[in-house]
C-alpha cells in the first residue's frame, strides 16, 4: 500500500508539472526556456539542501549521472517548448505515450517479458492517446510543438530507464538536476546571444521555482526511489494516467475545457492502464 500511495503521489507531482509549465510558459509569464532553466536551478537547489542535510558528497562524473543530466535536459527543454502551443492534458498524452514506447522498447532490450495481459492493456491506453491527437478529434497541436513533446518523451523515458538500477535516489537525482542546470545555462546564452537579463514576470519566476524544487526535484527523488521496485513496462504504463490527471488540473485551474474526445480517450487510457496492472491469476486460483 505503501508503495502504491507513493506511485500516485508521483503521478500527481508529475501532472502538476504540466499544469505549472503551461501556466507560466503558455500564459506568457515567461519565456520557455528561462522556465526550463530555472526549474532547473531550484530543483537542483532543493535537492543540494537534502543531501547536505543527510551528509555525504554528491559525485558527478559516473557516467550513468551525467547521461541521466543529459536526458533529464533533454525532457525539460522539450517540455517547455512544447507548452508554448498546446493544452496541458494534450501535451501531458503525448509525452507520456511517447515515454510508454520508449520504456516497453527499453524493457525488451533489457530482458523484461511483459505478460500478454500487460501488452494488450498497453495496446489499448496508447490507442486511447491516437484516437485524442488524431486530426479532427478536437485537440490539435502544431507540428514543431509535437516534435518537441516527443523529444521530451525519448529523454524522460530513458532518464526513467537509467533510474531502475539507482541506489541512492536522492543522489542521482540532484546530479542529474546539476548537469541539466549546466547544460541550461548554455541554451539560454546560445538562444540569446550571451545575455542572461530575459523579460519574466514575479509569477512566472514563482511558478517554476515551485515546479522545480517541488513537482519536479522532490517528485523526481521519489520516482527514482520507486523506479527499482517495479518493471519498466508498469513505470510506462502507470505514467499513462499522468494525462488525465493533468485534463483535470488544466480544466480545474486553466479554464483549457476538456472536449468529449478527451474525456472518452482518457477513459480508454485509464481502462487500459488498469487492465494492464491487475493482478493476474495463477493456475490453481479460485475466484471469491
Amino acid at each position: 500500500m505503501r508503495l502504491i500511495a507513493v506511485s500516485v503521489l508521483v503521478m500527481v507531482a508529475f501532472a502538476a508539472n504540466s499544469v505549472l509549465n503551461r501556466a507560466a510558459v503558455g500564459g506568457g509569464q515567461i519565456g520557455a526556456l528561462d522556465f526550463a532553466l530555472l526549474r532547473a536551478v531550484a530543483g537542483a537547489g532543493m535537492l543540494m539542501v537534502l543531501i547536505r542535510l543527510r551528509g555525504g558528497a554528491v559525485p558527478l562524473l559516473a557516467p550513468r549521472r551525467v547521461l541521466g543530466g543529459v536526458m533529464l535536459f533533454t525532457y525539460l527543454i522539450g517540455f517547455s517548448l512544447a507548452y508554448l502551443a498546446m493544452d496541458a492534458g494534450l501535451g501531458a498524452l503525448i509525452l507520456f505515450g511517447g515515454v510508454q514506447v520508449t520504456m516497453f522498447a527499453g524493457a525488451l532490450v533489457l530482458g523484461e517479458r511483459p505478460p500478454a495481459r500487460r501488452w494488450f492493456g498497453a495496446g489499448l491506453a496508447l490507442v486511447g492517446l491516437v484516437w485524442l491527437v488524431w486530426p479532427g478529434a478536437g485537440a490539435t497541436a502544431s507540428l514543431w510543438a509535437v516534435g518537441a513533446m516527443a523529444a521530451a518523451a525519448l529523454g524522460w523515458g530513458i532518464y526513467s530507464l537509467i533510474g531502475r538500477g539507482s541506489a541512492d535516489p536522492l543522489g542521482d537525482t540532484g546530479a542529474a538536476f546539476v548537469w541539466a542546470t549546466v547544460l541550461g545555462f548554455v541554451a539560454v546564452l546560445v538562444h540569446t546571444g550571451g545575455s542572461m537579463v530575459n523579460d519574466a514576470t514575479w509569477a512566472g519566476m514563482a511558478l517554476a521555482v515551485i515546479s522545480g524544487a517541488v513537482t519536479s526535484g522532490l517528485g523526481y527523488a521519489l520516482w527514482y526511489r520507486v523506479l527499482p521496485r517495479i518493471g519498466a513496462s508498469v513505470a510506462g504504463l502507470m505514467q499513462l494516467s499522468v494525462p488525465v490527471i493533468a485534463s483535470l488540473g488544466g480544466a480545474l485551474l486553466l479554464a483549457e475545457a476538456p472536449t468529449r474526445a478527451m474525456i472518452l480517450a482518457g477513459a480508454v487510457v485509464l481502462g487500459g492502464i488498469g487492465w494492464g496492472l491487475w493482478p493476474q491469476r495463477t493456475k490453481g486460483s479460485k475466484g471469491s
